[in-house]
């Protein structure tokens, strides 16, 4: 009997040191280009991962977005945008649509990937581990709709979440950006 309890004692051990050692950079995407994007090249900087859609109440966010990236984007911080279209069809484009639109509606020149989903049976495996304590060691955070925003630490490790309705220039991000 202590034997199996030592083995399921240990099995969990293990388990819960490996969600906490987890992070983005396991991760390897897509951007809208078609290009392997290795999550592990953002090694110490911050990273601000948004779901996005063209054809959201939240759209007019991209402004925010950019503005938050020329203002602090460079060596220590980052935003990633990952189109998805799991909310009522508001983002049915294609790669190569969203990437028009992104560029000639809100100048953005953050890195966007391919469109994924975030949700769902078809989950993409970052937003699995971003949304799914179990995976990420800190919290369950599943999405609730287009541009909620994870915040990622230098070491890979999501720290906390804004809610869609957070503005990208909020003070919550702001500072957390900062370090205030």
């Amino acid at each position: 009997m202590k034997t199996i309890a030592s083995i399921v004692m240990l099995s969990t051990m293990l388990y819960t040191a490996s969600a906490q050692t987890a992070s983005i950079y396991d991760f390897k995407v897509k951007t809208l280009y078609g290009e392997d994007f290795d999550l592990s090249q953002l090694k110490g900087e911050k990273v601000l991962i948004v779901n996005t859609a063209s054809k959201c109440g939240f759209t007019p966010q991209y402004s925010e977005l950019q503005a938050l990236y020329e203002k602090y984007g460079g060596d220590n911080f980052t935003i990633i945008g990952f189109p998805a279209n799991n909310f009522l069809n508001q983002e049915p484009g294609t790669n190569e649509e969203i990437e028009t639109f992104c560029r000639l509606n809100y100048g953005v020149t953050f890195p966007m990937m391919e469109k994924i989903s975030v949700k769902g049976d078809d989950i993409h495996p970052l937003y699995s581990y971003l949304t799914r304590k179990s995976q990420n060691g800190i919290l369950d955070a599943p999405v609730s709709w287009n541009f909620q925003k994870f915040m990622i630490d230098e070491n890979g490790h999501v720290t906390g979440y804004a809610k869609p309705s957070t503005k990208p220039l909020s003070e919550e991000i702001v500072n957390w950006i900062t370090g205030e």
